[in-house]
């Protein structure tokens, strides 16, 4: 669809229908019926890098379903694919059909080829304080307006002093879960009955797997944050470290199963350790992993995003400089280099 017939901010993928916000831009819209981009003569070069596709659902209208460049989809047949300046070539019946899902932050989808494949499972590791659950939130609030819903597992925090403190944040989620498009679960609320109630000492992985799996089918989320991983494994029993594992293993592969659920599971790594999950198990089943953490650069203390792990995306090492901005959320503000 040519820049002609589409002037709006409203069908973006970068806008924000809720805060008005352009994550492209980095600053709010005036009128979204006069795109700034196009005022500053770059929307040509954006609209060239977005691959626009329309689908069509029962009940619906047809919709414009955008994604950041490159295209989607692998060619299932070989061929070559452009990431970041760089031709891959594609073996035949390798790589193919995977679909990428943004994540809200843009220069991080960028980096990732897309953002991160439909399905899969990515770890969000970081100490406390350094940015987890606003990411794992700016990734579902990215979703939900843009047809994708959600469901958010808090483990260490009850939803309600949450969904407060995301409002003070400048994210009134409100409306969202009001029109079934975000759904908060408290892991007391919701998995206390059956960890509770189970006299056997460890607790059978199916009975949560079930639990999250028929919450999710409840609002046919695509998204799925568990933050953090670890008390939900546990269940109040950490005496067998191999238990835990299989049990991780057995709940990743039974909603990887689903195909269409992408999940984050953060993992708090204690300060100064080189640990990047609790059970050593996390980071070799996430198909990807983002570091989140602080750094003493020049007497100055900066947030740092680092893609620790990306599978099937050709990912250079690098670090960015990130804020956490009011009503925003994660900002990245450029790569680590010359300081």
């Amino acid at each position: 669809m040519s820049t002609d017939t589409h002037r709006s901010c409203k069908r973006c993928i970068f806008y924000s229908t809720v805060t008005g916000y352009c994550l492209k831009l980095g600053k709010r819209v005036a009128d979204p019926d006069d795109p700034p981009c196009l005022k500053k003569g770059i929307g040509l070069s954006i609209v060239r890098n977005i691959s626009r596709r329309l689908t069509k659902r029962e009940g619906e209208h047809e919709r414009l379903e955008q994604t950041v460049a490159p295209v989607q989809k692998h060619v299932s047949g070989g061929g070559s694919r452009s990431v970041m300046g760089l031709q891959l070539e594609l073996e035949p019946g390798g790589e193919s059909d995977l679909e990428y899902v943004p994540t809200g932050i843009p220069e991080l989808d960028e980096a990732l080829g897309g953002g991160f494949i439909r399905g899969k499972t990515y770890l969000v590791a970081g100490e406390t304080g350094s940015g987890k659950t606003i990411f794992s939130i700016q990734y579902l609030l990215y979703g939900a307006m843009n047809g994708e819903p959600g469901v958010y597992i808090a483990i260490d925090e009850p939803t309600e002093q949450l969904t407060r403190g995301l409002k003070r944040f400048g994210w009134d989620v409100t409306e969202l879960v009001r029109e079934g498009k975000l759904l908060f679960l408290d892991m007391r609320t919701h998995f206390s009955k059956v960890y509770l109630h189970d006299e056997r000492r460890r607790i059978e992985p199916r009975f949560v797997i079930e639990s999250i799996l028929r919450n999710v089918k409840k609002i046919k989320a695509k998204r799925l944050v568990i933050d953090p991983i670890a008390p939900l494994i546990y269940g109040g029993t950490p005496s067998d470290i191999l238990y835990a594992r299989e049990f991780l293993r057995e709940m990743v592969f039974a909603i990887e199963r689903q195909g269409n659920i992408t999940t984050i599971m953060t993992s708090e790594i204690p300060t100064g350790s080189r640990q990047l999950s609790r059970f050593g198990v996390e980071e070799f089943l996430a198909t990807g992993i983002i570091v989140l953490s602080l750094e003493e650069i020049n007497g100055r203390v900066e947030r740092i995003l680092y893609i620790r792990k990306a599978r099937w995306a050709p990912v250079r090492p690098a670090k960015y400089i990130f804020e956490i901005e009011t009503g925003k959320g994660i900002v990245i503000k450029g790569p680590l280099t010359g300081l």
